[in-house]
């Protein structure tokens, strides 16, 4: 007599062992995200209490002239000593330096575009409705 043996079911073990290595690979990929966070965070909070450098800074941009589509003019003050430069798209050549200080005046009220014009005014008028 041959004894007959139940077939086993093989589809309920095959889903059960999908639905794991689906829920293992969702953990470790929430994992992967959470660190790359947790890494994010922890370089802001470093940059945030390192000094600034722009409280220290020696070297300012007075003022800058467009030439053409790629050629400026730009003043430039180092320490106590301004120098203006020619800065085209290759090099960087220092024009002149200045035997006296240019005073430079950045007017906040002056506009120098038709559109900043309307901008500054309809923000103005947005500003009195609201109030």
């Amino acid at each position: 007599m041959a004894a007959k043996t139940a077939p086993v079911n093989t589809g309920l073990l095959e889903s059960s062992e999908v639905s794991g290595q689906l829920l293992q690979l969702l953990f470790g990929l929430l994992l992967v995200i959470g660190l790359i966070f947790l890494l994010a965070w922890v370089v802001r909070r470093i940059q945030h209490s390192l000094p600034v450098k722009g409280s220290q800074q020696v070297i300012s941009l007075l003022a800058t002239q467009a030439l053409g589509p790629r050629d400026r003019l730009l003043l430039v003050q180092v320490g106590k000593e301004q120098i203006l430069l020619g800065l085209t798209p290759g090099t960087i050549v220092p024009l002149h330096v200045m035997q006296e200080p240019v005073e430079v005046s950045a007017p906040e009220g002056n506009l120098s575009s038709a559109f900043a014009k309307r901008l500054a005014e309809a923000l103005k008028s947005k500003a009195k409705d609201v109030s």
